[in-house]
Protein backbone atom coordinates (compact mmCIF):
# COMPACT_ATOMS: atom_id res chain seq x y z
CA UNK A 1 0.00 0.00 0.00
CA UNK A 2 1.53 3.31 -1.13
CA UNK A 3 -0.20 5.79 1.45
CA UNK A 4 -1.88 8.77 0.04
CA UNK A 5 0.33 11.23 2.81
CA UNK A 6 3.63 9.54 1.20
CA UNK A 7 2.75 11.35 -1.83
CA UNK A 8 3.64 14.80 -2.58
CA UNK A 9 2.97 16.87 -6.16
CA UNK A 10 5.57 19.43 -6.65
CA UNK A 11 4.78 21.20 -9.43
CA UNK A 12 1.47 22.73 -11.46
CA UNK A 13 2.80 21.23 -14.92
CA UNK A 14 -0.01 18.52 -16.96
CA UNK A 15 1.41 15.27 -18.89
CA UNK A 16 2.93 15.23 -21.79
CA UNK A 17 1.31 13.02 -24.30
CA UNK A 18 3.74 13.20 -26.90
CA UNK A 19 6.23 11.80 -24.19
CA UNK A 20 7.75 8.35 -24.70
CA UNK A 21 8.28 6.74 -21.01
CA UNK A 22 7.69 7.83 -17.32
CA UNK A 23 10.95 9.02 -15.68
CA UNK A 24 11.69 7.77 -11.98
CA UNK A 25 14.45 10.40 -10.96
CA UNK A 26 16.43 7.89 -8.43
CA UNK A 27 18.27 9.20 -6.01
CA UNK A 28 17.81 8.62 -1.98
CA UNK A 29 15.90 4.86 -2.53
CA UNK A 30 18.51 2.82 -4.57
CA UNK A 31 16.78 -0.19 -4.67
CA UNK A 32 14.46 -2.28 -6.50
CA UNK A 33 13.43 -3.88 -2.99
CA UNK A 34 10.59 -2.34 -0.91
CA UNK A 35 10.45 1.14 -2.86
CA UNK A 36 7.70 2.87 -2.40
CA UNK A 37 8.69 5.57 -5.48
CA UNK A 38 9.30 2.58 -7.53
CA UNK A 39 6.05 1.40 -7.42
CA UNK A 40 4.52 4.56 -7.73
CA UNK A 41 5.86 5.20 -10.55
CA UNK A 42 5.24 1.53 -12.35
CA UNK A 43 1.62 2.27 -11.36
CA UNK A 44 2.16 5.53 -13.37
CA UNK A 45 3.31 4.40 -16.29
CA UNK A 46 1.01 1.09 -16.76
CA UNK A 47 -2.15 3.55 -16.29
CA UNK A 48 -0.62 5.40 -18.94
CA UNK A 49 0.67 2.31 -20.75
CA UNK A 50 3.76 3.84 -21.18
CA UNK A 51 7.36 2.50 -20.30
CA UNK A 52 9.71 3.21 -17.07
CA UNK A 53 13.04 4.38 -17.72
CA UNK A 54 14.90 4.76 -14.22
CA UNK A 55 17.76 7.27 -13.80
CA UNK A 56 20.35 8.15 -11.63
CA UNK A 57 22.33 11.79 -11.62
CA UNK A 58 26.26 10.61 -10.50
CA UNK A 59 28.03 13.86 -9.12
CA UNK A 60 31.51 13.86 -8.03
CA UNK A 61 30.86 16.74 -5.63
CA UNK A 62 28.51 15.50 -3.05
CA UNK A 63 29.71 17.47 -0.05
CA UNK A 64 31.78 15.74 2.16
CA UNK A 65 31.68 12.50 -0.12
CA UNK A 66 34.77 10.42 -0.89
CA UNK A 67 35.58 7.24 -2.52
CA UNK A 68 34.68 4.91 0.41
CA UNK A 69 31.41 6.62 -0.35
CA UNK A 70 31.23 6.32 -3.68
CA UNK A 71 32.40 2.57 -4.41
CA UNK A 72 29.46 1.70 -1.40
CA UNK A 73 27.36 3.57 -3.77
CA UNK A 74 27.99 2.11 -7.41
CA UNK A 75 28.11 -1.66 -5.89
CA UNK A 76 24.21 -0.62 -4.93
CA UNK A 77 23.95 1.08 -8.13
CA UNK A 78 24.60 -1.98 -9.52
CA UNK A 79 22.74 -4.46 -7.67
CA UNK A 80 19.56 -1.90 -8.67
CA UNK A 81 20.25 -2.05 -12.15
CA UNK A 82 20.51 -5.69 -12.04
CA UNK A 83 17.19 -6.26 -10.38
CA UNK A 84 14.94 -3.57 -12.11
CA UNK A 85 16.18 -5.48 -15.85
CA UNK A 86 14.87 -8.60 -13.50
CA UNK A 87 11.40 -6.47 -13.95
CA UNK A 88 11.81 -5.38 -17.89
CA UNK A 89 13.33 -1.95 -16.52
CA UNK A 90 16.60 -0.18 -18.03
CA UNK A 91 18.53 2.23 -15.02
CA UNK A 92 20.69 4.82 -16.65
CA UNK A 93 23.25 6.31 -14.42
CA UNK A 94 25.20 9.60 -15.60
CA UNK A 95 27.60 11.76 -15.20
CA UNK A 96 26.39 15.14 -13.59
CA UNK A 97 24.36 16.72 -11.43
CA UNK A 98 21.26 15.33 -10.50
CA UNK A 99 18.58 17.82 -11.33
CA UNK A 100 20.74 18.18 -14.98
CA UNK A 101 20.04 14.58 -15.19
CA UNK A 102 17.13 13.89 -14.81
CA UNK A 103 15.75 17.32 -16.78
CA UNK A 104 17.79 15.67 -20.07
CA UNK A 105 15.93 12.32 -20.02
CA UNK A 106 12.46 14.61 -18.85
CA UNK A 107 12.91 15.99 -22.55
CA UNK A 108 11.16 12.91 -23.92
CA UNK A 109 8.72 12.00 -20.75
CA UNK A 110 5.17 12.23 -20.14
CA UNK A 111 5.77 12.37 -16.33
CA UNK A 112 8.55 12.61 -13.80
CA UNK A 113 8.40 10.31 -10.32
CA UNK A 114 11.19 10.88 -7.43
CA UNK A 115 11.75 9.58 -4.06
CA UNK A 116 12.45 11.63 -1.06
CA UNK A 117 15.90 13.41 0.77
CA UNK A 118 16.43 15.14 3.56
CA UNK A 119 19.04 17.01 3.71
CA UNK A 120 19.69 20.43 2.29
CA UNK A 121 21.02 19.44 -1.16
CA UNK A 122 19.04 17.04 -1.98
CA UNK A 123 15.93 19.95 -0.91
CA UNK A 124 17.87 21.80 -3.21
CA UNK A 125 17.85 19.46 -6.25
CA UNK A 126 14.12 18.59 -6.35
CA UNK A 127 13.31 22.55 -5.83
CA UNK A 128 15.84 23.13 -8.79
CA UNK A 129 14.01 20.09 -11.14
CA UNK A 130 10.38 20.71 -10.00
CA UNK A 131 11.09 24.84 -11.03
CA UNK A 132 12.16 23.49 -14.57
CA UNK A 133 10.45 20.91 -15.45
CA UNK A 134 7.53 20.80 -18.78
CA UNK A 135 6.12 17.88 -16.97
CA UNK A 136 4.30 16.75 -13.39
CA UNK A 137 6.72 16.01 -10.76
CA UNK A 138 5.78 13.68 -8.06
CA UNK A 139 7.72 12.87 -4.95
CA UNK A 140 7.06 9.80 -3.08
CA UNK A 141 8.46 9.31 0.39
CA UNK A 142 9.49 5.62 1.18
CA UNK A 143 13.11 5.82 3.69
CA UNK A 144 10.83 6.36 6.90
CA UNK A 145 7.94 3.94 7.98
CA UNK A 146 6.16 7.21 9.18
CA UNK A 147 5.61 10.14 7.03
CA UNK A 148 7.92 13.03 8.21
CA UNK A 149 5.05 15.34 8.67
CA UNK A 150 2.58 12.82 9.58
CA UNK A 151 4.73 11.69 12.69
CA UNK A 152 4.90 15.65 14.16
CA UNK A 153 4.56 18.97 12.32
CA UNK A 154 7.77 20.37 14.27
CA UNK A 155 11.26 19.98 15.46
CA UNK A 156 10.57 17.59 18.41
CA UNK A 157 12.63 18.35 21.81
CA UNK A 158 13.96 14.81 22.45
CA UNK A 159 13.32 11.51 22.09
CA UNK A 160 10.65 11.46 24.76
CA UNK A 161 8.27 13.84 22.91
CA UNK A 162 8.43 12.47 19.49
CA UNK A 163 8.16 8.42 20.53
CA UNK A 164 4.53 8.61 21.49
CA UNK A 165 3.49 10.83 18.37
CA UNK A 166 5.55 8.36 16.33
CA UNK A 167 4.21 5.33 17.65
CA UNK A 168 0.01 6.58 17.23
CA UNK A 169 0.88 5.96 13.53
CA UNK A 170 2.70 2.98 13.29
CA UNK A 171 0.04 0.75 12.79
CA UNK A 172 -1.54 2.55 10.39
CA UNK A 173 2.04 2.68 8.30
CA UNK A 174 3.79 -0.55 8.80
CA UNK A 175 1.84 -2.44 6.08
CA UNK A 176 3.44 -4.39 3.33
CA UNK A 177 4.68 -3.19 -0.15
CA UNK A 178 3.43 -5.19 -2.81
CA UNK A 179 5.66 -5.19 -6.06
CA UNK A 180 3.93 -4.27 -8.99
CA UNK A 181 4.49 -5.36 -12.66
CA UNK A 182 5.31 -3.17 -15.27
CA UNK A 183 3.08 -3.85 -18.64
CA UNK A 184 5.55 -1.81 -21.09
CA UNK A 185 9.37 -2.21 -20.75
CA UNK A 186 11.89 -0.36 -21.52
CA UNK A 187 14.80 -2.42 -22.05
CA UNK A 188 14.56 -1.70 -25.67
CA UNK A 189 14.90 2.39 -25.46
CA UNK A 190 17.86 4.18 -26.56
CA UNK A 191 20.23 3.52 -23.72
CA UNK A 192 22.46 6.32 -22.31
CA UNK A 193 26.24 5.50 -21.20
CA UNK A 194 27.16 2.00 -20.59
CA UNK A 195 26.78 1.78 -16.44
CA UNK A 196 30.58 -0.25 -16.44
CA UNK A 197 32.09 3.16 -18.70
CA UNK A 198 30.59 5.05 -16.19
CA UNK A 199 31.96 3.41 -12.91
CA UNK A 200 34.93 3.01 -14.57
CA UNK A 201 35.48 6.38 -15.24
CA UNK A 202 35.06 8.09 -12.20
CA UNK A 203 37.25 9.31 -9.90
CA UNK A 204 36.66 11.62 -6.59
CA UNK A 205 38.93 14.19 -5.27
CA UNK A 206 39.47 12.85 -1.69
CA UNK A 207 41.01 9.28 -2.21
CA UNK A 208 39.95 7.11 0.73
CA UNK A 209 40.45 3.14 1.75
CA UNK A 210 37.35 1.17 1.22
CA UNK A 211 35.44 0.28 4.12
CA UNK A 212 35.38 -3.44 4.97
CA UNK A 213 31.26 -3.39 4.52
CA UNK A 214 30.15 -3.75 0.35
CA UNK A 215 26.87 -2.14 -0.43
CA UNK A 216 24.05 -3.28 -2.59
CA UNK A 217 20.48 -4.72 -1.71
CA UNK A 218 21.15 -8.38 -2.06
CA UNK A 219 24.48 -7.99 0.69
CA UNK A 220 21.93 -5.79 3.18
CA UNK A 221 19.37 -8.55 2.91
CA UNK A 222 22.08 -11.59 3.94
CA UNK A 223 23.40 -9.44 6.62
CA UNK A 224 19.76 -9.25 7.91
CA UNK A 225 19.22 -12.23 7.67
CA UNK A 226 21.89 -13.35 9.88
CA UNK A 227 20.87 -10.98 12.34
CA UNK A 228 17.55 -12.12 12.78
CA UNK A 229 19.06 -15.36 13.05
CA UNK A 230 22.04 -15.60 15.14
CA UNK A 231 22.11 -11.89 16.65
CA UNK A 232 18.63 -10.41 17.52
CA UNK A 233 18.54 -12.00 20.85
CA UNK A 234 21.82 -10.28 21.53
CA UNK A 235 21.10 -7.04 20.43
CA UNK A 236 18.55 -6.71 22.86
CA UNK A 237 20.62 -7.42 25.89
CA UNK A 238 23.50 -6.24 24.84
CA UNK A 239 22.88 -3.38 21.94
CA UNK A 240 25.22 -1.32 24.17
CA UNK A 241 28.77 -3.17 24.58
CA UNK A 242 30.82 -2.69 21.90
CA UNK A 243 32.52 -5.76 22.50
CA UNK A 244 29.41 -8.02 21.83
CA UNK A 245 29.10 -8.30 18.05
CA UNK A 246 25.12 -8.14 17.78
CA UNK A 247 24.50 -5.23 15.88
CA UNK A 248 22.41 -5.71 13.28
CA UNK A 249 24.75 -2.87 10.57
CA UNK A 250 22.17 -2.05 8.74
CA UNK A 251 22.75 2.02 8.84
CA UNK A 252 25.17 2.30 5.80
CA UNK A 253 22.48 0.31 3.95
CA UNK A 254 19.56 2.69 5.06
CA UNK A 255 21.80 5.74 4.34
CA UNK A 256 22.43 5.01 0.85
CA UNK A 257 18.62 3.73 0.24
CA UNK A 258 19.53 0.13 -0.05
CA UNK A 259 16.89 -1.17 2.04
CA UNK A 260 13.62 -0.32 3.31
CA UNK A 261 13.15 0.62 7.09
CA UNK A 262 9.94 -0.92 6.17
CA UNK A 263 10.87 -4.04 5.51
CA UNK A 264 13.60 -4.12 8.38
CA UNK A 265 10.72 -2.88 11.04
CA UNK A 266 8.36 -5.63 9.90
CA UNK A 267 10.85 -8.65 9.50
CA UNK A 268 11.77 -8.03 12.85
CA UNK A 269 8.64 -8.32 13.96
CA UNK A 270 7.88 -11.41 12.69
CA UNK A 271 11.16 -12.74 13.89
CA UNK A 272 10.08 -12.09 17.55
CA UNK A 273 10.03 -9.59 20.71
CA UNK A 274 12.49 -6.57 19.39
CA UNK A 275 11.26 -3.53 21.06
CA UNK A 276 14.93 -2.42 21.43
CA UNK A 277 15.81 -2.71 17.62
CA UNK A 278 12.44 -1.06 17.02
CA UNK A 279 13.10 1.87 18.98
CA UNK A 280 16.75 2.28 17.41
CA UNK A 281 15.30 2.08 13.95
CA UNK A 282 11.85 3.82 14.28
CA UNK A 283 12.01 6.38 17.23
CA UNK A 284 15.82 6.99 16.95
CA UNK A 285 16.06 7.16 13.40
CA UNK A 286 13.16 8.91 12.03
CA UNK A 287 13.73 11.60 15.00
CA UNK A 288 17.00 12.14 12.98
CA UNK A 289 14.99 12.85 10.00
CA UNK A 290 12.57 15.52 12.23
CA UNK A 291 15.91 16.79 13.24
CA UNK A 292 17.02 18.02 9.42
CA UNK A 293 13.59 17.97 7.93
CA UNK A 294 12.34 21.01 10.39
CA UNK A 295 15.94 22.38 12.13
CA UNK A 296 17.90 25.37 9.89
CA UNK A 297 20.91 24.44 11.16
CA UNK A 298 21.39 20.76 11.76
CA UNK A 299 25.15 20.82 10.38
CA UNK A 300 26.15 23.39 13.26
CA UNK A 301 26.53 24.13 17.18
CA UNK A 302 23.97 26.67 16.51
CA UNK A 303 21.40 23.91 16.35
CA UNK A 304 21.56 22.79 20.28
CA UNK A 305 18.88 24.29 22.37
CA UNK A 306 19.12 27.33 24.18
CA UNK A 307 20.28 26.16 27.28
CA UNK A 308 22.43 23.39 25.75
CA UNK A 309 24.15 26.53 23.72
CA UNK A 310 25.03 28.89 26.84
CA UNK A 311 25.85 26.32 29.27
CA UNK A 312 29.15 25.47 27.04
CA UNK A 313 29.98 28.98 26.20
CA UNK A 314 29.96 29.48 30.07
CA UNK A 315 32.84 27.01 30.00
CA UNK A 316 34.88 28.11 27.31
CA UNK A 317 37.44 29.25 29.49
CA UNK A 318 37.82 26.29 31.52
CA UNK A 319 41.38 24.50 31.84
CA UNK A 320 41.61 21.35 29.59
CA UNK A 321 43.91 18.57 30.92
CA UNK A 322 44.49 17.89 27.39
CA UNK A 323 44.16 19.42 24.20
CA UNK A 324 44.37 18.10 20.30
CA UNK A 325 44.79 19.04 17.32
CA UNK A 326 42.36 17.31 14.07
CA UNK A 327 45.69 15.82 12.95
CA UNK A 328 46.10 14.36 16.07
CA UNK A 329 42.71 13.37 16.53
CA UNK A 330 42.22 12.19 12.95
CA UNK A 331 45.19 10.06 13.39
CA UNK A 332 44.23 8.15 16.87
CA UNK A 333 47.20 9.79 18.92
CA UNK A 334 45.37 10.72 21.81
CA UNK A 335 46.56 9.36 25.63
CA UNK A 336 43.19 7.20 25.39
CA UNK A 337 43.16 3.73 24.37
CA UNK A 338 39.50 3.52 24.21
CA UNK A 339 39.24 6.64 22.20
CA UNK A 340 41.77 5.57 19.65
CA UNK A 341 40.28 2.32 19.12
CA UNK A 342 36.81 3.83 18.40
CA UNK A 343 38.08 6.34 15.72
CA UNK A 344 40.58 3.56 14.14
CA UNK A 345 37.24 1.69 14.36
CA UNK A 346 36.03 4.34 12.34
CA UNK A 347 38.94 4.53 9.81
CA UNK A 348 39.22 0.94 8.98
CA UNK A 349 35.73 -0.41 9.11
CA UNK A 350 34.17 2.86 7.74
CA UNK A 351 31.50 1.97 10.91
CA UNK A 352 31.95 2.54 14.98
CA UNK A 353 30.14 1.05 17.76
CA UNK A 354 27.13 3.46 18.35
CA UNK A 355 27.74 3.28 22.15
CA UNK A 356 31.88 4.61 21.61
CA UNK A 357 30.37 6.92 18.98
CA UNK A 358 28.93 8.77 21.66
CA UNK A 359 32.17 8.57 23.93
CA UNK A 360 33.83 9.73 21.26
CA UNK A 361 32.49 12.67 20.21
CA UNK A 362 31.93 13.78 24.47
CA UNK A 363 35.76 13.50 24.41
CA UNK A 364 36.22 15.64 21.29
CA UNK A 365 34.04 18.35 23.40
CA UNK A 366 36.79 17.40 26.17
CA UNK A 367 39.95 17.93 24.32
CA UNK A 368 38.87 20.98 22.31
CA UNK A 369 39.70 24.35 23.24
CA UNK A 370 36.47 25.79 22.01
CA UNK A 371 32.97 24.00 21.44
CA UNK A 372 32.15 25.41 18.04
CA UNK A 373 35.42 24.09 17.07
CA UNK A 374 34.90 20.46 18.48
CA UNK A 375 31.62 20.31 16.91
CA UNK A 376 33.02 20.75 13.36
CA UNK A 377 35.90 18.22 13.72
CA UNK A 378 33.45 15.71 15.09
CA UNK A 379 30.75 16.21 12.00
CA UNK A 380 34.02 16.54 9.52
CA UNK A 381 35.58 13.07 10.98
CA UNK A 382 31.88 11.32 10.84
CA UNK A 383 31.35 12.91 7.76
CA UNK A 384 35.05 11.31 6.39
CA UNK A 385 35.29 7.96 7.72
CA UNK A 386 31.49 6.26 8.44
CA UNK A 387 29.99 4.72 5.31
CA UNK A 388 26.80 6.40 6.83
CA UNK A 389 28.07 9.77 7.17
CA UNK A 390 26.03 12.74 6.12
CA UNK A 391 23.02 11.26 7.34
CA UNK A 392 20.19 12.53 9.27
CA UNK A 393 21.60 9.69 11.99
CA UNK A 394 25.16 11.38 12.03
CA UNK A 395 23.99 15.04 12.02
CA UNK A 396 22.02 13.99 15.42
CA UNK A 397 24.40 11.54 16.35
CA UNK A 398 27.12 14.43 16.81
CA UNK A 399 24.49 17.03 18.08
CA UNK A 400 23.24 14.60 21.03
CA UNK A 401 26.94 14.40 22.25
CA UNK A 402 26.63 18.45 22.54
CA UNK A 403 23.32 18.39 24.23
CA UNK A 404 20.46 18.17 21.34
CA UNK A 405 17.55 15.42 22.41
CA UNK A 406 18.70 15.42 25.90
CA UNK A 407 18.46 16.94 29.79
CA UNK A 408 20.51 19.45 30.86
CA UNK A 409 22.36 17.40 33.69
CA UNK A 410 24.75 18.41 37.05
CA UNK A 411 27.22 21.18 36.41
CA UNK A 412 30.80 20.44 35.59
CA UNK A 413 33.66 22.38 33.88
CA UNK A 414 34.27 22.36 30.21
CA UNK A 415 30.57 20.60 29.34
CA UNK A 416 28.33 22.45 31.82
CA UNK A 417 24.99 20.95 32.35
CA UNK A 418 25.85 18.76 29.02
CA UNK A 419 26.28 14.90 29.69
CA UNK A 420 29.18 13.52 30.63
CA UNK A 421 31.01 10.50 29.70
CA UNK A 422 34.47 9.02 31.38
CA UNK A 423 36.93 5.89 30.77
CA UNK A 424 35.39 4.63 34.03
CA UNK A 425 31.64 3.77 32.52
CA UNK A 426 33.31 1.95 29.83
CA UNK A 427 35.28 0.02 32.54
CA UNK A 428 32.56 -0.65 34.34
CA UNK A 429 30.06 -1.62 32.08
CA UNK A 430 32.38 -3.67 29.81
CA UNK A 431 35.04 -5.33 29.20
CA UNK A 432 36.34 -2.86 27.39
CA UNK A 433 40.01 -4.10 26.76
CA UNK A 434 38.87 -6.38 25.07
CA UNK A 435 37.18 -4.28 22.44
CA UNK A 436 40.78 -2.47 22.15
CA UNK A 437 42.60 -5.46 21.79
CA UNK A 438 40.19 -6.29 18.74
CA UNK A 439 40.19 -3.51 17.35
CA UNK A 440 44.21 -3.77 17.37
CA UNK A 441 44.27 -6.90 15.86
CA UNK A 442 41.96 -5.04 12.56
CA UNK A 443 44.71 -2.25 12.36
CA UNK A 444 47.52 -4.87 12.83
CA UNK A 445 45.82 -6.59 9.66
CA UNK A 446 45.56 -3.78 7.16
CA UNK A 447 48.90 -2.53 7.84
Amino acid sequence: MIHAERIRSLNSEGPDPGGSYVVYWMQASVRSHWNHALEYAIETANSLRKPLLVVFGLTDDFPNANSRHYRFLLEGLRDVRRDLRERGIQLVVERGSPPSVLLKYADDAVAAVTDRGYLDIQKEWVDEAAGALHIPLTQVESNVIVPVEVASDKEEYSAGTFRPKIKRQLKRFMVPLRMRTLHVDSLDLEPGPEFEDVVRGFRTRDELDPSIFRGGTSRALAIFDEFLREKLECFERYRNDPVKNCLSNMSPYLHFGHISPLYLALRASEAGRCPEFLEELIVRRELSMNFVHYSDSYSSISCLPEWAHRTLMDHVADPRDYEYSLRELESASTHDPYWNAAQKEMVITGKMHGYMRMYWGKKILEWTDHPARAYDIALYLNDRYEIDGRDPNGFAGVAWCFGKHDRAWAEREIFGKVRYMNDRGLKRKFRIDDYVDRIRGLADEVE
